[in-house]
């Protein structure tokens, strides 16, 4: 009975994961591949979000659209399943290297390029 149901739920969470908000211009900066303390977060322009922390024997994985920001915060979700990510110092360069703090971790970015703002042209 539930395996009737499985390509049903599977079409409607690729739909509603289509629902993504492309970062806004002002924060084009928060676009990358970020990782450091157990932790990995790729944003893309797009606005898809994709989070893995490991600690200990625990593992935390969120992968789903950009929803909103609320000042340097950024929540991510499908409907009322949201997760909030707490950015206590947003993407700053320094010396050619970008980090970030999310949730108490300093992040670096890995992808080692500026990053662009949504339509922007690559030279």
């Amino acid at each position: 009975m539930r395996q009737r149901f499985l390509p049903a739920i599977l079409l409607l969470l690729a739909l509603l994961s289509a629902c993504a908000k492309p970062l806004p211009a002002d924060r084009a900066d928060y676009a990358g591949d970020w990782r450091g303390n157990g932790v990995s977060l790729l944003i893309t322009p797009e606005g898809q979000v994709v989070y893995h922390r490991q600690e200990g024997g625990s593992t935390v994985s969120i992968d789903a659209p950009l929803k909103a920001f609320d000042g340097d915060d950024f929540e991510v979700g499908i409907g009322p399943l949201v997760t909030r990510f707490d950015v206590g110092q947003p993407p700053t360069e320094a010396d050619g290297e970008w980090t970030m703090e999310v949730d108490g971790r300093m992040l670096r970015r890995e992808d080692g390029e500026a990053p662009k703002a949504q339509g922007e042209i690559a030279t």
